[in-house]
């Protein structure tokens, strides 16, 4: 069984979520053969909600294809949530409005032939342009029109959180990059959402699979990485303290694991799951061949002496400075330099 956790009151999502990313056209050289036969596994498995973005370029469309497909049938899963975002590029945000903002919205529910989206995650490049707090109070009245369910945010640090809830709106959630290489939302943002019950959506919780057997005992990777998302990850083992540290991070999990018959990948995200207001990890999934390690998740139990053993080498070794995706902001550092600002231009 998998896991579900109620946001409000009728509300419910599987903690395990189905990421959308890696399915977007350009992420890397994969060809996947059928996804929207991976879509019907992980429903038919529990893991039935989706996490996608309208930057994602074709994502909306393609799980759009598996409703209308499921619908039609007359099999679709009452219980399924596509949790979709609103990213405005760096270069739109001087002049973002309400009727942009709508039409954004009302694309996402013609990509997925919904009548109102489940969820709205919401994202902002950078605090030196306003707007912001208005763009929230926008979604808000969409939300008032029947449009939006829930809304929620990605990537805002603790103080921008705080202003859109003290405006008057109510984040469900606040999806974040939370994992053991990088455990910046525990500084403050947690307790933020403790008081507003606003949960965390968390990505990146694998490292994009370098938490993992795969590179266990392997030597530092020299040549350029399959994917964006990978080399992403590795300047967050840098902000460990390097490839040694990670090493032995993955040994450590690795024995935890052997103890529990599992691997060290459900290990990282059990972690991770068992923190306070994480409500879900986002699983970015390429097909449906992980689906059965992902369902054993529900069964581990970590002890305290797991916890304590991982929480000793997480407080000698760094972690990324800063609030969360704060350092992902600036543009001329190395982990805003390979950032794409402005993902809807072809």
């Amino acid at each position: 069984m998998i896991e579900r956790i109620e946001l409000r009151p009728g509300y419910s999502i599987s903690r395990v979520i189905k990421g959308g990313w890696q399915l977007s056209e350009g992420h890397s050289q994969i060809n996947y053969h059928d996804p929207i036969r991976d879509m019907e596994a992980f429903v038919a498995s529990g893991i039935n909600t989706f996490d996608c973005a309208d930057i994602y370029t074709g994502v909306e469309e393609l799980i759009g294809n598996y409703i209308r497909k499921e619908t039609k049938r007359g099999t679709l899963d009452p219980n399924l949530k596509v949790l979709t975002k609103f990213v405005p590029d760096y270069n739109q945000l001087p002049s973002i409005n309400k009727r942009y903002v709508e039409s954004i919205i009302d694309r996402s529910l013609m990509r997925l032939g919904l009548e109102r989206l489940d969820m709205v995650q919401f994202a902002w490049w950078t605090y030196d342009i306003p707007g912001w707090v208005e763009t929230a109070l926008w979604l808000q009245e969409l939300q008032s029109a029947g449009k939006i369910d829930l809304i929620s945010s990605t990537n805002f640090n603790t103080a921008a959180t705080a202003e859109i809830i003290d405006a008057g709106v109510d984040l469900a959630t606040v999806q974040v990059q939370y994992s053991l290489l990088d455990h910046r939302p525990q500084k403050s943002l947690i307790k933020l959402c403790q008081k507003y019950d606003t949960q965390l959506l968390c990505y990146g919780t694998v490292a994009g699979g370098f938490l993992s057997e795969r590179w266990l005992g392997q030597p530092e990777p020299i040549t350029e990485l399959e994917n964006r998302s990978l080399v992403k990850y590795k300047l967050m083992i840098e902000e460990i303290g390097g490839w040694g540290h990670f090493q032995e991070l993955l040994r450590l999990l690795n024995k935890i694991a052997s103890k529990h018959g599992t691997t060290l990948t459900n290990i990282a995200t059990r972690y991770i799951l068992d923190k306070p207001q994480v409500a879900g990890v986002i699983i970015g999934a390429r097909n449906a061949a992980h689906i059965e390690a992902n369902l054993t998740l529900s069964h581990i139990e970590l002890t305290s002496q797991d916890r304590d053993e991982i929480d000793s080498f997480l407080s000698k070794v760094g972690q990324p400075p800063g609030d969360v995706f704060d350092i992902e902001r600036d543009k001329k550092g190395k982990h805003g330099r390979i950032m794409r600002y402005n993902l809807n231009q072809k």
